[in-house]
């Protein structure tokens, strides 16, 4: 699993990219930096791994475009040390920025091929999550609520109602919202009962699929 000096001046790069294209938090883009998106995806796009595009990967499902990533995660607002909830393991791109950052996830995957290859993959590059859980995104994971954060990564055509449940007070939902096309959108609770609402242009993701396999 080489990370040569070669991936790492493409990175750089990206992350030149990124800064160019509006991403202004340092922590997320030195996350970023931390972690080789090359091992991430299957060796097909290879040479491709450091353009800012997403790629398929496994069971019909897509590594996220870096600037995506980059961007769910900057309106995350996530420090060191908190808990956070993910929503759709995938490739375990996201997982991987978001451990660098420091957090303590707990990420969730239905589809049984994803799970078994990411946790291998994540374990192996020293990026491992709290846990890793096969299961049901939309139901969230109680056991561990409230969380600090929830990110979602894949577009859903309504708000999850326990995900705004297991959400801390002062706690960010960032989830992808809509049917073909989403609006990036960020729910902060304010109060045990109020949410503020804010969205963040348009987006597009494999949809967040209810039923385990």
């Amino acid at each position: 699993m080489q990370d040569s000096f070669i991936h790492k001046g493409k990175r750089k790069q990206l992350l030149a990219k990124l800064r160019q294209k509006g991403i202004s938090d340092e922590q997320v883009l030195e996350a970023m930096d931390q972690v080789p998106r090359h091992l991430f995806m299957d060796s097909g796009f290879l040479d491709h791994a450091y353009s800012d595009k997403a790629f398929p990967i496994a069971a019909d499902q897509t590594i996220s475009q870096p600037f995506t990533v980059a961007k769910q995660t900057e309106l995350l607002r996530c420090a060191a040390g908190q808990k956070i909830l993910e929503i759709g393991t995938g490739s375990g791109y996201q997982s991987a920025v978001l451990v660098a950052l420091g957090v303590q996830l707990y990420t969730i995957e239905r589809q049984n091929e994803l799970f078994k290859k990411s946790s291998l993959l994540l374990k192996k590059m020293g990026f491992s999550p709290k846990k890793l859980i096969f299961g049901d995104g939309y139901k969230g994971y109680p056991e561990q609520a409230p969380y600090d954060g929830i990110i979602v990564t894949a577009g859903a055509p309504f708000v999850p109602m326990p995900l705004l449940a297991q959400l801390n007070i002062g706690g960010r939902l960032v989830i992808p919202l809509g049917e073909k096309d989403q609006i990036m959108t960020v729910f902060e609770r304010v109060s045990e009962k109020k949410f503020d609402k804010s969205t963040h242009g348009p987006c597009k993701f494999v949809p967040l699929l209810a039923d385990k396999n």
